[in-house]
């Protein structure tokens, strides 16, 4: 499942991108992350701020995540009061709502490694 369309101003930003559904997925046994059919915010040169629509879950409660960024081969994420960065080299490879990167054998098409 992937992007089926957007709206971008170019002036601003300001965009919103749109899913065929919510996703839910797991990366690395440890974080559960969401995003919904629709998620907007504001676009700039290495950065996507302002984000309504994209969640993780820390412990308990889930966490709107409001910024991705990189910096210095590193993208990180904040949820405001906290923030977390990974090397870029663990994005190499797209997560698959469900699954995650862990998908192997899907709808008879093995996922590359």
């Amino acid at each position: 499942m992937g992007v089926t369309g957007y709206t971008l101003d170019n002036t601003t930003g300001k965009f919103e991108a749109y899913f065929t559904n919510d996703c839910s997925f797991n990366l690395e046994g440890s974080y559960d992350l969401k995003y919904k059919k629709t998620i907007s915010g504001t676009i700039s040169k290495n950065r996507l701020k302002d984000l309504s629509g994209v969640s993780v879950k820390v412990w308990l409660f889930w966490l709107n995540i409001v910024e991705v960024y990189v910096d210095n081969g590193e993208l990180g994420f904040s949820v405001g009061i906290a923030s977390a960065s990974f090397p870029l080299g663990n994005f190499d490879e797209c997560p698959q709502c469900g699954c995650g990167m862990d998908c192997g054998e899907r709808d008879g098409i093995v996922a590359s490694s």
